[in-house]
């Protein structure tokens, strides 16, 4: 009889033990998830930090150009504003741009003259039509006519081919 009370007693904490170590793995799962989610979340809030902090330092130097870029084509009602530094890069800032399928992006290009497009980047944008790029220094293209942003296929293009969304001159 003694000897069973102690059989069922050891079986019992093993049972209990089996339970809470189930119990902690499904906990440690749940865990993982979030940290991983808070570790996505906290490389989002770094790259908005540092667009805030480029963004910050280009107005800060009085050879930086505001150029405002006004809704063209489907999205008359966009707006944008690049901030354009010839050695340091820029940064563009748009709003009110319609929300786009993942295999497409929006493409910034920066024109001089008479010469062809250069591709400064793409973008895409929040659920409010919010989006922003941070453009570093273009070769060949120091003093910029006329920025551009059109819908392209997502990765970009070399040349523009799709509808144009905003445009501004220097």
């Amino acid at each position: 009889p003694r000897k069973r009370t102690w059989i069922a007693v050891w079986a019992l904490a093993m049972a209990a033990g089996g339970v809470v170590a189930a119990l902690g793995w499904v906990a440690s799962r749940g865990y993982e998830q979030r940290l991983l989610a808070l570790g996505r979340e906290a490389a989002a809030l770094k790259r908005e930090l540092e667009d805030q902090q480029a963004f910050v330092g280009l107005l800060r130097d009085p050879t930086t150009r505001v150029v405002a870029l006004a809704g063209a084509g489907p999205s008359p009602g966009a707006r944008g504003r690049m901030m354009w530094h010839a050695g340091a890069g820029g940064l563009l800032v748009a709003t009110g741009l319609p929300a786009i399928p993942p295999d497409k992006a929006y493409q910034l290009w920066a024109i001089t003259g008479k010469n062809p497009p250069v591709p400064a980047g793409t973008f895409t944008v929040d659920a409010r039509g919010t989006g922003s790029l941070r453009v570093p220094p273009l070769a060949g293209a120091g003093r910029v006519d006329v920025f551009v942003v059109t819908l392209e296929p997502a990765g970009g293009r070399p040349a523009p081919s799709g509808p144009m969304y905003l445009a501004g001159k220097s």
